[in-house]
């Protein structure tokens, strides 16, 4: 299962990852996942070097100082009780042993937290002729589901509200019909709480129809969706119309049976 998990994300970064050059020339594969989520972050010489025997450092880039997250030593590994290993880690990351002698040094954070989110660095400082440093970016996102209210309603309109509570990075509200087109909405209300974002977005219905609200977040490739039925009670157009003409040529035949009993009644017409 270990292996088939590892297998799945490097088919996805291979896939999905986005790969960049930094300043120093150093490439940067993006690694992106849900909030609560698993993250795996790759790290290999791609040499089959067996590693058993080696060290490996991970670290996470901060604004001043490194974050010690997890370090393997010929055969040891420090999860739990090493060092200096910052307390944001301590009992969340975990290696592939199976793995070491294929080169692979690869760790597993459990249940990313926004807070993960950033620059991480797998070195091999004792490598020779010069020590090997890749660098992992971690994007972390919360998706919550959107939650669907029918507010108001009468036979005519329905006033329907949206909600997306917690998300990051910040959503693209939108309210879509049954065939996938964008219907008017008011302007979205955004509230932010931490790095959570909060957003209620309204719009006023004159259709029964199936209607729903998305939710896009664009810089993790994600997208999620609530839908509600609405029924009005109201005519369908096409018979409002075809009332509206049946009640202009009654008044039209009206008007012309009075004017024709006017003039017969005034001798006009022989």
């Amino acid at each position: 299962m270990e292996l088939l998990l590892l297998f799945l994300s490097f088919c996805f970064l291979t896939l999905s990852g986005l790969t960049f050059a930094t300043e120093s020339g150093t490439p940067v594969t993006t690694v992106t996942v849900k909030e609560d989520d698993d993250a795996i972050l790759p790290c290999s010489l791609y040499t089959n070097v067996n590693i058993e025997k080696m060290l490996f450092d991970w670290k996470k880039e901060g604004t001043v100082l490194q974050k010690e997250v997890f370090m393997y030593v010929e055969g040891k590994h420090y999860n739990n009780g090493l060092p200096g290993q910052d307390e944001q880690f301590r009992d969340r990351v975990s290696h592939f042993p199976e793995e070491l002698k294929y080169s692979n040094a690869s760790i597993r954070i459990k249940q990313t937290k926004l807070e993960d989110k950033g620059i991480y660095t797998c070195d091999f400082p004792r490598l020779q002729p010069e020590a090997k440093i890749f660098r992992i970016e971690l994007v972390v996102g919360a998706a919550p589901q959107p939650s669907v209210t029918n507010l108001d309603q009468t036979n005519d309109w329905a006033l329907l509200q949206c909600d997306v509570n917690g998300a990051y990075p910040k959503p693209t509200v939108e309210w879509w019909n049954s065939n996938n087109q964008i219907i008017p909405s008011e302007e979205p209300q955004v509230s932010k709480k931490g790095e959570h974002f909060y957003v209620t977005l309204k719009t006023t219905v004159k259709k029964t129809d199936r209607y729903r609200c998305a939710a896009t977040q664009k810089d993790i490739h994600h997208q999620i969706y609530k839908e509600i039925n609405v029924h009005l009670n109201g005519l369908p157009e096409w018979a409002a119309a075809l009332i509206s003409v049946l009640v202009v040529f009654i008044i039209a035949l009206v008007i012309a049976l009075a004017v024709t009993a006017y003039c017969l009644k005034k001798g006009l017409i022989l």
